[in-house]
C-alpha cells in the first residue's frame, strides 16, 4: 500500500544519508529530519545528527527526551545493515515525526530505500536536483 503523502529530498542530501550509513557500517546510523510539510506532502531540507545518538549492532537510539523542542523536525532515517527495507515493530514503535526512511546495505542508491509515513505503509519519494 502506498501512503497518501508524497516526500522530496535532494539528492545531495540522499547522498549524505547513504554515506553516513557506510561510515557507521555494521552498526546503524540514525538522524533526524528537518523541512516543512502540509496536508500531504513533506520536502526534507537538512539532516540533523542527534545528540548522544548510541549506535549498535541491531539498533541505533536517540533519547528523545533530551532533543529540543522544535517543530521544523519531520522525521528521522535510519539504516539497516541487515539490507532490509521493511521496519521492525520497534522502528513503527518509536516513530518520531511524519515519516520514516530506512536505507539498507550496501547503502548504494535509491534501490536501498524505503520511506513510510507515521502509520507504516510505504510512501514514495522523490528526488529533486542539488
Amino acid at each position: 500500500m502506498v501512503g497518501n503523502i508524497t516526500v522530496s529530498m535532494s539528492l545531495e542530501l540522499l547522498e549524505a544519508i547513504l554515506k553516513d550509513a557506510k561510515q557507521h557500517y555494521p552498526k546503524e546510523t540514525i538522524l533526524l529530519f528537518r523541512g516543512k510539510s502540509s496536508k500531504d506532502v513533506i520536502h526534507v531540507e537538512a539532516l540533523i545528527v542527534p545528540p548522544l545518538a548510541t549506535y549498535g549492532d541491531d539498533f541505533a537510539n536517540i533519547p528523545l527526551h533530551m532533543l529540543p523542542i522544535d517543530f521544523s523536525i519531520i522525521g528521522m532515517v535510519h539504516s539497516h545493515p541487515s539490507g532490509s527495507l521493511t521496519p521492525s515493530d520497534v522502528d513503527v514503535n518509536h516513530f518520531f515525526g511524519r515519516i520514516l526512511m530506512i536505507v539498507g546495505f550496501p547503502f548504494a542508491g535509491q534501490d536501498n530505500i524505503a520511506i513510510y509515513n507515521s502509520y507504516g505503509e510505504k510512501t514514495q519519494l522523490y528526488i529533486t536536483p542539488s
